[in-house]
This record gives C-alpha cells, sequence and structure tokens, in this order.
C-alpha cells in the first residue's frame, strides 16, 4: 500500500477519535448540566442569570456541593425537632401583637435551626449557598425573607410583607426540621 493511504488512513482514524471524543465530552457535559439542574432546580436559572455563563454557573454550584460535603450536616432528633417546633409556635403567636419582632424571632429561629443542623454560622450569603445544596426548594424563600426583615429593621415592610416574610421563614423551618430519611444520623439540638 502507498504511503499516502496509509497517511490518508490514519488522518481518518485521528478524526473518528476526535469526533468521538467529543461526543462524549458533550455527554457528560450535558449530563452534568442535568445534574445540576435537578439538583439545584431554580437556584440553578438564578446563578446561571447572575454569573452570566453557564460553565461558572455550574462550577459555582459544584463548589457548593463540594464545600456541603465537607461539613457536618445532621438531621434533628425527635426532641430537637420539637423543641424547635415549639419555639416556632411561641413566635408565629406574637405575630399579631408585634409582627417585627416575631420576624426576628423567626429569623433567629430559622439560623439556630441552620446551626444546629450543622450548617456554619456565617455570612448570609455563605449560609443561603450552603442550604441550596441540600435545600434548594426553599433557598428562595430564605432570601425573600431575609430580604423583607432588613427592610423590617430600617421600618420600611408594611405588616402584609411581614406576613409573607413569615410564611416564607416558617417554609425554611419546616424543611429544616424535617425527620430524618434513612441513613442520614440524627442529633441532639
Amino acid at each position: 500500500m502507498p504511503a499516502w493511504l496509509w497517511v490518508l488512513i490514519g488522518g481518518a482514524v485521528a478524526l473518528v477519535v476526535l469526533v468521538l471524543a467529543l461526543v462524549i465530552w458533550m455527554k457528560l457535559r450535558g449530563r452534568r448540566t442535568r445534574q445540576l439542574k435537578g439538583g439545584f432546580g431554580p437556584e440553578y436559572d438564578r446563578t446561571l442569570r447572575e454569573t452570566g455563563d453557564r460553565r461558572r454557573a455550574e462550577q459555582e454550584l459544584q463548589a457548593r456541593r463540594e464545600r456541603v460535603a465537607q461539613l457536618q450536616i445532621r438531621q434533628l432528633a425527635w426532641d430537637g425537632r420539637s423543641r424547635f417546633s415549639a419555639a416556632w409556635l411561641a413566635t408565629q403567636s406574637r405575630f399579631v401583637d408585634a409582627p417585627a419582632a416575631a420576624i426576628r424571632d423567626a429569623e433567629r429561629l430559622v439560623d439556630e435551626a441552620m446551626g444546629a443542623r450543622g450548617y456554619p454560622a456565617s455570612d448570609f450569603d455563605q449560609r443561603t449557598a450552603d442550604l441550596s445544596v441540600d435545600h434548594p426548594r426553599v433557598v428562595a424563600d430564605y432570601r425573600a425573607a431575609h430580604e423583607i426583615a432588613m427592610r423590617s429593621g430600617r421600618g420600611q415592610a408594611s405588616t402584609e410583607e411581614l406576613r409573607q416574610a413569615m410564611v416564607h421563614y416558617r417554609a425554611v423551618f419546616d424543611e429544616l426540621l424535617e425527620a430524618s430519611p434513612a441513613g442520614k444520623v440524627e442529633v441532639r439540638a
């Protein structure tokens, strides 16, 4: 066989290998995107809008997963959930007479429940990022409630907005206190 034919065959094989590698890379990238979208839900879209770049957004979300995997996140034992639930009911009952104070208490209770679960006490943005890994359904509620609480602290939130913040905090609180799924360790709080 002439040398040019061997070169042609070698080039064709190299092209096929390159195309296969590209197809595999694209499938893996698509799978990663689907996994992140499925795992983070609306938080994926929010992070994408915030970063403006899919690759950077996915790197950010993956970094969150890796950070939270290093934490000692745990479920609450029944008595811890019971204690927090009683504190929530007391806070909720104060809303009618003192809505702004009840919102401050609700935020404090959510922060305490996060701490009892093993989320580190850090700034709000980091707590939100950490929460988004295991509780993506309520991270938007957490942000909305916090924003209203901040405006309330400046005297700029209406009673209806405070009521809405209480509803948001309740969604986060309920998610944090959910019963332990199989395989998760319960701790006393």
